[in-house]
Parts: C-alpha cells; structure tokens; sequence
C-alpha cells in the first residue's frame, strides 16, 4: 500500500482506524436522523476525537482555518458585552465553538487519510444508511409518523402526532444535506442508484407529507449546483462561492433596501404564518444590528431579544451580523468562498459537484430554519464535510 493511498503517508494502522471512526459515525447517523437530530453532536464530537492523530492544516487549507479561528476567538471576545450570560458551561457556545472547530476538522481530514478498503467500507454505510433514512422518511410520510409514535409508545414515553410529525420531519433537513454525498457513495461503490432514489424518496416524504418545505428546496439548489459545477468546472464553484460571501456580508442590507421600497413589508403579509414569521424575525434582526454593526451584541445575544426575536433570527447570516457584527460576517464570508470556490478545477469532477450541492443545502437551511450555532447542526456540516472529503477520494486513482 503506498502514501498515497492512506492519505498523506499515514500509518496503515491508524488510517484503518480512521476510516472505522467514520464508519462508527455513519452507522449512527440514519438512527440520530431518525430519534433525535440532537444526538449528532455527540456522535460526531466523539468520533473526532478518536481522530485527533489525523489533525492538520495543509496550506491549501489555511485560509478557511484562519477564518473558523477568527470567528471562534471573535465570539470568545464578545461574551464580555453580550446580553446573555451562561449559568453553566453547557451554555458557553463561543467555548464549545473552538472545542467543535478542532473536533470536526480533525474528522474532515481523518476522511482524507483512511486506507482504501476502510474507506470503501465506510462509504457503504453511509450510502445505505441514508437509504434506509430516506426510506423509513417515507414510510412516516405516508403513516403521519405513525413508526415513531409507536416507538415511542413502546418506550412509555407517547407523543401527540403533531409533535411527532415535527419531530420526524427533521430528519429531512439532515437528509437534504447528507444526500449528494452519501448517493454518490452509493454509485461509487458499487450499489448504483438505488439508495439514491431511496433519499429522494425520504427528502420529498418529508417535504410533502410531513410539512416540511425547506427540503425539497434544498435538494432542488442542490442538484442544479452539482449540474452547473459539472458543464462550467472552473466557474461555477468560484460565482456559488462570491454569491455565498454577498450573502453573509450583504444580509442586512437586503432586508433594509426592500423595506425601503415597501417590497418585504408586501411579501410578509402575503406568505403563510410560518415565513411572516421568520420574516418578522428578519425585521428585528436587521433593525438592532443598525445599532452595533462592527462588533455586534455578543454571542448568544439573540436569545434576549424576545419577542422579538425567539431564540434566534432562523438566518445564520443576519444572526452572525446580529451577534458577532461586520467582523464575524467578514469570517463567515472568507470561510464559505474559499470552502466552495476551491472546489474550482479544470477537470469535470462529480465529487467536486457534489461537495458545492452540500454547501448549497446546508446554507439554504441556515438562511431559513436553524440557528448557526446549534451543536447537532454544526455536527451534520462536520460530518457532511467529512462524507464529501471521502467520495472525493473514492473512485479515481487521482483523487487519492
């Protein structure tokens, strides 16, 4: 076995292990997806730290470090001004930033550095745990999560079926962002389509038949980013990745330019409950950032602006100017650029697409649904991450 095919001259024994931590991650990931997002923080926080021997940042990955590290000890800074003081460590985002910073790149990188057979194996559980995601997704869509109440029944522990339907449709947010990935794993190991058709048919379930909307949405952004990165190699990533930075630095001005021209006020009253809402959020939130737009409020500000704003302003651009101001927007900006338009060469490439689809759908669900610092959510981009890294070294001899 050479260097080059355990990553970076890694020891064949330890780049074994990596790839079984992955596969550890993997194997979880359909059931966490399934019973509850929240225990992706866990399972991906352990499995980078079994990796930790794989922790390392190459020059080409420099810029994005440097932007992660600027954000996480800028967060770090604003806990002295920030409205929202933890009681417990559980509560100290900005710490629990730099610890996943160092936890999930060390399993991005153990991705790179596993040994061909553990990888292929790994890659394989993935695949067909999304399938089996997708297709348990679809089979709640069509009960009204009927397998869910029932496990939760069996448990002692029944649920009203309008929370389990909520609880349930979250599995298609995770799904949307695992799904290019995990189907090209699928193709490239030799089980073809069919576990990506099994996704697909977990992510419409759940968009369809579970109420969620954003899903769909994002698989459909998703999939014409893989296509463009596909016809235009060496553009495409570098435009997605210049539209990605406008979006974190150019958030607030947005919603200050269409309510100047009376456009959001219009298209807050016409949308349903759930979009007024969050655009009510989007209205706050650009408003107080007016009153401190280089350095923000702090970390975790948002949770005291209620009611405002509940929790968060469901816009991971608008919450990072909201908290962390111009400076943590600019670091957002530069990590999300150089992450996706280094995915620019000129060789048509499907694992490059596929790595520009899955930025594509988690930053979809950050613009509409989650907070930018929930833990489980982090922990999905890790290990989003880490699955694009290994079906990038799957399948060409290059790519190793």
């Amino acid at each position: 076995m050479t260097a080059a095919e355990v990553g970076a001259g890694a020891p064949v024994r330890e780049a074994s292990w990596f790839g079984w931590m992955l596969a550890f991650a993997f194997v979880l990931a359909p059931v966490a997806g399934w019973v509850g997002p929240l225990a992706f923080a866990p399972i991906v926080g352990l499995s980078g730290f079994l990796c930790l021997g794989a922790l390392r940042i190459e020059e080409r990955d420099r810029p994005a470090a440097l932007a992660i590290l600027v954000l996480a000890t800028w967060a770090l800074v604003s806990m002295v001004w920030s409205p929202f003081h933890p009681t417990k460590a559980g509560q100290a985002t900005a710490m629990k930033l730099i610890l996943q910073g160092v936890l999930y790149w060390a399993l991005f990188r153990a991705a790179g550095s596993m040994t061909s057979a553990s990888r292929a194996l790994a890659l394989r559980i993935f695949a067909w745990g999304m399938a089996l995601l997708g297709a348990l997704l679809a089979i709640e869509a069509l009960t009204g999560a009927g397998v869910y109440q029932a496990l939760r029944q069996a448990m002692n522990d029944p649920i009203r079926p309008d929370l389990a339907v909520k609880n349930v449709a979250q599995g298609g947010f995770v799904l949307a962002v695992l799904t290019p990935a995990a189907a090209l794993a699928g193709w490239r190991t030799g089980a073809g389509v069919l576990p990506g058709l099994l996704m697909a048919a977990g992510i419409l379930g759940a968009s369809f038949g579970l109420d969620a909307d954003a899903p769909i949405i994002a698989l459909t952004f998703s999939a014409l980013a893989a296509w463009a990165v596909w016809r235009w190699p060496v553009w495409t990533p570098r435009v997605i990745g210049g539209l990605a930075a406008a979006l974190f630095l150019a958030a607030p001005a947005v919603v200050w330019a269409t309510r100047q021209l009376g456009w959001f006020q219009t298209l807050e009253r016409e949308v349903p409950l759930s979009w007024s809402m969050r655009m009510s959020y989007w209205r706050h939130a650009a408003d107080w950032i007016g009153d401190h737009p280089l350095r923000g409020w702090g970390i975790d500000a948002s949770r005291m602006f209620g009611p405002g704003i509940t929790l968060h302003p469901h816009n991971g651009p608008l919450q990072i100017w909201l908290e962390l101001g111009l400076i943590g927007a600019t670091a957002a900006a530069v990590f999300w650029f150089v992450a996706i338009a280094s995915q620019s060469q000129p060789r048509r490439d499907v694992g490059r697409g596929v790595a520009v689809a899955t930025a594509v759908a988690y930053l979809t669900f950050s613009a509409v649904s989650f907070g930018v610092w929930q833990e489980w959510w982090l922990a999905v981009g890790g290990l989003a991450a880490a699955g694009c890294m290994a079906v990038q070294r799957q399948g060409r001899a290059e790519n190793a």
